[in-house]
């Protein structure tokens, strides 16, 4: 698969200087457009639409300091159709307008073309199952929270603390089926997985598609297929090294690909640092034969 990454990135790469089809970028790659921007977001750490305006910047940078084209005509190669966008583009990526650029010759920021290779590094093994699943009904509280990849997420723990005892009762008491009892349910709002990014935080509870309580929020998930990864180890940090490694090294070496849908989490609450078993559910669909040659 990780072959076929590269050969979609050498074709992104032969378009910076014209309208990119993202979906024929995918299709080189044998993944669904969806499952692409969400992999390349893990593998990259930078959403793929940040990554082709600094690729594309990169180049124009070069361009702009060499002085043969007029900054318009610059702007127009690659895919501007005013000096203002391209100048905001521009100072978004280099700091500096391409107009003071060219007259004082500053230093401009590049970024490197990225391509994927198989590093060996601990030989971790992962536990998972496959699961199908019907459609059901996630019930309870909502907060929108930045994504944070390392260490105690403030925000999704203040979401936890503002829980009282009587909705936590009333949660326990709807649950219905897997995962069982309290979970939290991550619901990216785009496709960066980039740190900060917001996603929809809930801590709720599965249960039937029907049910349904005044005080609490519901959440609908469709039927279908689910990657369940059983962990243990140190609260937060092994539940977000699992993360990571589903999206960087799973997923690269498995025939499925990631699907719309939340992204949920059982674990018993614990200390800081202290070990806990955890269970998390992804989203998955059977990738094409020809993304596992």
């Amino acid at each position: 698969m990780l072959e076929r990454l590269n050969q979609a990135l050498d074709h992104l790469e032969a378009c910076l200087d014209r309208e990119i089809d993202m979906s024929e970028v995918a299709r080189i790659a044998a993944v669904s457009e969806y499952h692409f921007r969400r992999l390349f977001s893990a593998l990259a750490g930078m959403p793929l639409p940040a990554y082709v305006r600094r690729r594309r910047m990169t180049l124009a940078g070069a361009e702009v300091l060499a002085g043969e084209r007029t900054l318009l005509d610059v702007a127009v190669r690659y895919g501007y159709g005013s000096g203002e966008a391209f100048a905001r583009a521009f100072r978004s990526v280099h700091g500096i307008g391409p107009g003071e650029a060219r007259l004082t010759g500053a230093v401009l920021t590049s970024q490197p073309r990225m391509s994927f290779r198989v590093v060996v590094e601990g030989g971790t093994t992962m536990r998972y199952r496959i699961v199908e699943k019907e459609s059901f009904r996630v019930i309870g509280r909502r907060a929108t929270v930045p994504l944070l990849h390392e260490g105690v997420n403030a925000a999704a723990a203040a979401h936890v603390a503002s829980l009282d005892e009587q909705a936590i009762a009333r949660m326990k008491g709807l649950a219905d089926g897997e995962p069982e009892g309290i979970l939290s349910a991550v619901v990216h709002l785009t496709d960066s997985r980039e740190e900060g990014a917001e996603v929809d935080y809930w801590v709720g509870v599965a249960t039937g598609p029907g049910v349904a309580a005044e005080e609490l929020e519901t959440l609908d998930v469709p039927a279908g297929t689910w990657a369940v990864f059983d962990n243990h180890g140190p609260y937060p940090n092994a539940l977000q090294e699992l993360w990571r490694d589903v999206f960087t090294q799973w997923f690269p070496s498995n025939p499925y690909a990631s699907r719309p849908g939340p992204e949920l989490l059982r674990t018993q609450p614990v200390e800081i640092g202290a070990e806990t078993d955890s269970q998390l559910w992804i989203p998955v669909e059977r990738g094409s034969a020809s993304a596992r040659t």
